[in-house]
């Protein structure tokens, strides 16, 4: 065939491939999709079929490779059945009367059951909980474990990884899960690998991004919790990752960013619960179950139910959310709650780019007359989040919700909201599509008045230091920010 020919055929071939992608776009794309996130990938391949079918190939789907899912569910299906009926003992008169389907809605979705005799208390401060996390490393006699999103070991963490070592040394054991990807490309990050090593703390890189080894998944799927665990009895829990609130990134240092956080130290079955989660990551990641008396999943299920030796204190429920689930647990978790409130609901997320179900619940309890406040970001660290975000705020104001926003330089990190008086989650969950299909998160329902009442004391503080937006200065934003807003809010839907 000569080049001419070639030439002459070549525009054929082209129209016929974009005609074959298009029509293949619209019977793939939408299947088991929500419609929003559907159109923005139809969208992308209509105005640029093969760059878009292409990025669709590498992330239209967020499921994990078949065997961590077979893992998964096998662990997810015997810790609800070996756990069976010990949750229902601590049904009472005293809980609001939609509290119990959202428990039990948790339950099927492969939660932790609701148990009673926990103790809680709030780390709103930064150092504070880097602080309370060694001291309570410093005290371990049987083991630690240790999971974040970014492990970082720089001067601001450096007490917590001294406890670290000093426990290894002295016969605890040690075992350190941090995200792949996320805790590699911080400044600090493969320095801290190079540490672990160097004084032989057993470590594993969660969701490790090798797609040579035969087990192809999306490459953005992260594991965004944060977990440490104490002997099973103690454990830490929240939104902070274990690094300097700069992020020791240049760019924050340079504009005087500074994260701001909220951990939580639990003690009594909760901190078991966070344990068998634990258990399960380290358990995808090697095929191991951590710790020696441990040769099954029973184990860990026995250690948990040996925990509940209260019928007082706060009711804890342990709720795991991720693309091992087949349900976004923490999405219908976040939207019955939403539901379920009476008087009063305020939400504090840094990264707020609902889906149509979470704005509806939302704007729907303000029209209804549910007080309902948001805490976000004057300033934000990423860009196409933090004009997605702006997007939604003028249908916000709209329905009712008072919008605040935590003065810059410092990011308001903290993820958790709290519903009527006596019912909060505290989690590293965000209120965003990312959070709901695509990283591993850790959400911690708490019932109890005296948990929500310290809560509600953050919350002021947040308030005190926060400006309120109204609707008046919203819609006189310069034309070309709404415009920026709503392309933002258009690619935050692919997902």
């Amino acid at each position: 065939m000569t080049w001419r020919r070639v030439f002459k055929v070549f525009p054929t071939v082209v129209l016929v491939v974009d005609v074959i992608i298009r029509v293949l776009a619209v019977a793939v794309v939408p299947r088991n999709r929500r419609p929003s996130s559907a159109m923005a990938w139809l969208l992308a391949i209509f105005v640029s079929p093969i760059p878009g079918s292409i990025l669709f190939g590498m992330l239209g789907s967020s499921r994990l490779p078949k065997d961590r899912r077979d893992k998964q569910s096998e662990i997810n299906k015997f810790i609800l059945e070996a756990t069976t009926g010990i949750d229902t003992e601590t049904e009472n008169e005293t809980e609001p009367a939609w509290f119990g389907t959202v428990v039990q809605l948790n339950r099927r979705l492969g939660a932790m059951p609701l148990l009673p005799g926990n103790s809680a208390t709030l780390l709103p401060h930064y150092a504070e909980s880097i602080q309370a996390m060694a001291a309570a490393v410093d005290a371990a006699e049987k083991y630690v474990h240790v999971e974040f999103y970014i492990l970082a070991r720089d001067t601001t963490t450096m007490p917590f990884f001294d406890a670290l070592k000093a426990a290894h040394e002295r016969g605890v054991t040690v075992r350190v899960l941090y995200d792949h990807w996320s805790t590699l490309r911080n400044p600090a990050g493969r320095a801290t690998r190079r540490w672990l090593r160097a004084n032989e703390i057993p470590f594993e890189e969660m969701l490790p991004f090798r797609p040579f080894s035969g087990s192809w998944r999306r490459p953005d799927l992260r594991n965004h919790r944060k977990i440490v665990v104490i002997d099973g009895t103690l454990a830490f829990t929240g939104s902070q990752n274990m690094v300097d609130p700069s992020y020791n990134k240049k760019g924050n240092i340079r504009r005087g960013l500074r994260w701001k956080d909220l951990m939580v130290r639990v003690e009594g079955p909760a901190a078991a619960g966070l344990n068998a989660l634990f258990v399960t990551d380290w358990y995808s990641e090697t095929d191991e179950l951590p710790l020696p008396d441990q040769t099954s999943a029973a184990d860990v299920v026995d250690e948990f139910v040996e925990t509940v030796t209260s019928t007082t204190g706060l009711e804890c429920q342990v709720v795991p959310s991720g693309p091992g689930f087949d349900g976004e647990n923490n999405l219908r978790l976040f939207n019955a709650l939403v539901y379920g409130a009476q008087r009063r609901l305020i939400i504090a997320s840094p990264y707020f780019v609902p889906d149509d179900s979470m704005l509806y619940a939302i704007t729907t309890a303000a029209e209804r007359g549910v007080e309902v406040q948001l805490f976000a970001c004057e300033v934000a660290d990423q860009f196409v989040v933090y004009h997605a975000q702006r997007s939604y705020y003028e249908a916000l104001l709209r329905s009712g919700v008072r919008i605040f926003l935590y003065a810059k330089p410092t990011v308001l990190h903290s993820k958790h909201f709290t519903v009527d008086d006596d019912v909060a989650v505290v989690g590293s969950s965000n209120m965003d599509m990312r959070s709901f299909s695509l990283n591993f998160e850790v959400s911690l329902m708490v019932r109890g008045s005296e948990f929500v009442d310290e809560l509600r004391l953050v919350e002021e503080d947040y308030r005190a230091k926060s400006r309120e937006v109204t609707l008046e200065e919203w819609l006189a934003r310069p034309a070309a920010v709404q415009v920026l807003d709503n392309v933002a809010r258009l690619t935050a839907s692919v997902q």
